[in-house]
């Protein structure tokens, strides 16, 4: 099968397909057929070797941790998912970057009813995080206010769609070519970063925080005035620091891989609470070509990367 591996660590250029032999679901495993795979912005620090203190790779090291797909084969001890199951999930140890990945079965579950299948792979990452940073650290209530910044990305666009959900009033920071986009996903305000300085962003200070993208220190702390006393900055990027004596809280976490929260996801998804938009698809071929756009800023939203074998379930 073909594979988007890298040898060694570096420019989009590192990025190889391979002929690799098809992997063998061992026991507790799955095969599943890769009908997409997506693309994360942390995809650039991990092909650059900046993530190695977290994730210790063996090279070569085939790329994509989301993986929307079909089960074609299962390995010992499997009762579910069944072969022929359409499923999503996250791979930990990466390999959807391919025609065929194994995935440990505990950790994909069925694919929403309502998507493309190929679209579901925009899920596992981005969705993970924004639901973890939206229920599981700001704890959005009814009523309150939230800024997310960072809301044009692929985690940006679920988060804004949770924290509606969770009754909260949101503020996002778009670009002018993501604004249309988070508007349609239920943003109240649109904060044009690239004309208003974050310190500018608001009359009044939120309840809570979402950071999503990469700041320094100086953007951190605009950030941090943003956010009344006693309120919350959660970043899923870098930590901002809140200094001595500060009456905001600040949390910075790593998203976890979460199946059952993965699941109540796909519920929201096909209840029609949470839209999934991909912003483009292209061939797993073009897969260095989606890194170096991403590292220009030229790129929006979730972009699926299709192997060629799976070009039928675009639509499927």
């Amino acid at each position: 099968m073909r594979a988007a591996r890298i040898h060694e660590y570096g420019d989009a250029s590192v990025i190889r397909h391979d002929e690799v032999p098809q992997p063998v679901p061992g026991d507790g495993e799955v095969l599943v057929e890769v009908a997409a795979t997506s693309f994360n912005p942390s995809d650039i620090g991990l092909r650059m070797g900046l993530l190695h203190s977290i994730f210790a790779l063996e090279l070569p090291y085939t790329l994509g941790w989301d993986v929307a797909g079909t089960v074609v084969e299962v390995g010992g001890g499997v009762r579910t998912p069944a072969v022929g199951d359409r499923v999503v999930g996250r791979v930990d140890t990466g390999g959807a970057a391919a025609d065929f990945v194994v995935a440990a079965a505990g950790t994909v579950v069925p694919a929403p009813d309502t998507l493309p299948l190929a679209h579901a792979a925009v899920l596992p990452v981005a969705g993970l995080t924004a639901w973890q940073a939206v229920y599981e650290h700001a704890r959005l209530t009814p009523g309150q206010r939230v800024f997310v910044n960072g809301a044009g990305g692929g985690i940006g666009g679920i988060a804004v769609q949770l924290a509606k959900h969770a009754g909260a009033y949101v503020i996002a920071t778009a670009s002018p070519r993501s604004a249309d986009p988070v508007r349609r996903l239920g943003a109240d305000v649109i904060v044009d970063y690239t004309v208003t300085p974050l310190a500018e962003a608001l009359d009044e200070p939120v309840d809570a925080l979402l950071n999503l993208v990469p700041v320094d220190p100086a953007q951190g702390a605009a950030l941090l005035a943003l956010v009344r006393p006693g309120g919350i900055l959660v970043s899923a990027t870098g930590p901002v620091e809140a200094p001595a004596g500060s009456p905001v809280r600040t949390t910075r976490f790593v998203v976890r891989n979460d199946p059952g929260q993965l699941t109540e996801l796909v519920g929201l998804v096909d209840a029609g609470i949470v839209r999934v938009e991909v912003a483009d698809a292209r061939p797993l071929a073009e897969l260095a070509s989606v890194h170096r756009a991403a590292e220009a800023g030229r790129t929006r939203g979730k972009t699926i990367l299709i192997p060629p074998s799976a070009a039928r379930y675009a639509t499927d």
